[in-house]
């Protein structure tokens, strides 16, 4: 049987209305995060608006967005930084936000980053509610908003941004509404490289049909994607890689390196892919010694997690689009032989991976979950102040 189908009746409210509680849980669990990094901040002598918003990859945003690309720094030891990494969505924006109003490079990213953040929480909603129903699209969207590294969602970074985009394709995909989903797809190839994830979510779901998914308990059943005439799939596909493939070329095109130019820029910044060696070399080596055995230790046991929710979710039967985007989400954060200190930030945007937990949670007793909620989210704003403050970026 394919996904091609019958509609149950929709529910009696309108999504913006449903989704209300979950925006204020989340602008609430943010607020709670703001104010902690600055109470914290102003303790250390530090700035948390600098911290927000310029420090890190968000001076190079910034960078690009006031002079464009050509920048870059030479280390001693010979690898040469070039903002040609940074894809330009991020920086498009602020510039056209700058020229709109009196922000500064800088506050245009946080605002944009602001606004991203909440567009990502009502997309992460729409998809948890079409799948399971109003009250795990609530819990879905306060476990995003309660990460650990919760906070980068309101960083001048893109990470907000990508998740946004990447959500509300994803929500497209299951509406049936292909041509959206790939143009939503195409901006989310704009901003980060993982864009690569949404491609694939949109390719598979409209060009390799399946079965019955999500959940009978959900506003829709057991969800069947609505049926669209083909034309509409094969476009919204087309559509979906025009962005990445734009960049990426165009940065050939620039450096003079065709199609291996973006990957040189990367191997300049020591990212790459490696399927994971130099991530379990780090974590060996913490092994060695302590008390960073208790890290390794840590991080042996998240990623096991992390595997354990996506396992639960292919169990569920989640929609196949949001297992391969949430798969290579996955893939391309723990596989990558990039800056180790970045990863948990870089599985911000694979928020399926949460639908197994919010599910749980939405069957619990009202109070039990909101005492949770509220011990995470506080655990989550001391951990985003000391970690903002910490050494090294995030």
């Amino acid at each position: 049987m394919t996904e091609t189908a019958t509609r149950a009746a929709p529910p009696k409210t309108s999504l913006p209305r449903r989704a209300l509680p979950a925006l204020l849980g989340y602008v609430g669990v943010r607020a709670l995060g703001l104010a902690v990094l600055a109470a914290w901040s102003a303790a250390r002598g530090t700035s948390a608006h600098t911290l927000l918003s310029a420090r890190w990859d968000s001076l190079w945003y910034a960078r690009v967005a006031g002079a464009g690309y050509g920048h870059e720094v030479r280390l001693p030891n010979g690898d040469v930084h070039s903002d040609l990494a940074f894809f330009p969505l991020l920086p498009w924006l602020e510039r056209l936000l700058h020229a709109l109003t009196p922000l500064s490079y800088a506050d245009a990213g946080l605002a944009v980053s602001a606004s991203a953040s909440i567009a990502a929480a009502g997309g992460i909603f729409a998809v948890a509610d079409r799948l399971y129903g109003a009250r795990a699209g609530v819990c879905a969207v306060l476990l995003w908003a309660v990460l650990p590294v919760g906070v980068v969602q309101s960083m001048a970074y893109s990470e907000s941004l990508f998740t946004a985009l990447a959500a509300w394709s994803l929500f497209a995909v299951l509406s049936g509404r292909w041509v959206t989903a790939g143009l939503l797809a195409s901006l989310a190839g704009l901003t980060r490289p993982v864009g690569a994830a949404v491609v694939a979510a949109v390719w598979v779901a409209a060009l390799v049909p399946s079965g019955r998914t999500g959940s009978a308990d959900g506003p829709h059943g057991a969800l069947l994607i609505p049926r669209a005439p083909a034309w509409r799939r094969v476009l919204g596909a087309a559509l979906a890689p025009t962005g990445a493939a734009a960049y990426v070329l165009w940065v050939g095109h620039r450096t003079g390196d065709g199609l291996l130019g973006y990957l040189d820029v990367q191997a300049g910044w020591r990212n790459g892919f490696d399927g994971g060696y130099a991530f379990a070399r780090f974590v060996g080596g913490m092994l060695t010694g302590f008390p960073s055995a208790l890290a390794g230790v840590a991080l042996i046991l998240g990623v096991a997690l992390l595997v354990w929710l996506y396992v639960t979710g292919v169990r569920q039967r989640q929609p196949r689009a949001l297992l391969v985007y949430s798969g290579v989400v996955l893939a391309l954060a723990l596989c990558a032989s990039s800056y180790f200190g970045s990863k948990p930030r870089l599985l911000i945007p694979a928020f399926p991976l949460l639908f197994p937990l919010a599910r749980a949670l939405a069957r619990a007793r009202p109070a039990r979950a909101a005492l949770l909620v509220s011990a995470l989210a506080a655990l989550a704003a001391v951990y985003g102040a000391l970690w903002l403050n910490g050494s090294g970026p995030p």
